[in-house]
């Protein structure tokens, strides 16, 4: 069985930079290029994501709380107010919530068959990479 890591680092962190290059791209009105410096990817990748071609195994934006993280995220990196570390803290913050709510349980099911996603607790039990920070 993967860790949840290594599903969450094809699907959550894709869905979490696609939503937010689109905020920046929509709501904070910055070009590809900007936003792709600041998540530190090509304006290719950037339009990818834009054009929903990346970032779309998980579904992570239909729970509020989820999308508040995100906006959150989006207008502090549009305000210059994080970068860097506080951006890969931020993201693992989200990828937490996600799991929490056990809407990676479907990708790892996925990924081994013989998993009870009904009884697995790895996620929801709140001891994610993130804790540490």
């Amino acid at each position: 069985m993967p860790a949840p890591c290594e599903i969450a680092v094809k699907s959550v962190i894709p869905a979490v930079r696609a939503y937010v290059a689109k905020e920046l791209t929509e709501t904070h009105k910055m070009k590809q290029n900007d936003v792709g410096r600041l998540l530190g990817i090509t304006q290719t990748a950037v339009s990818k994501y834009i054009g929903n071609v990346r970032g779309q195994a998980i579904k992570i934006d239909q729970k509020e709380e989820i999308r508040n993280m995100m906006n959150d995220i989006a207008l502090k990196m549009a305000d210059g107010e994080i970068s860097g570390p506080q951006l890969i803290l931020r993201f693992c913050q989200v990828c937490g919530v996600v799991r929490a709510h056990g809407l990676m349980c479907p990708l790892c099911k996925q990924s081994d068959p013989n998993l009870d996603v009904l009884s697995c607790n790895v996620c929801k039990n709140g001891q994610t990479c993130f804790s540490r920070f």
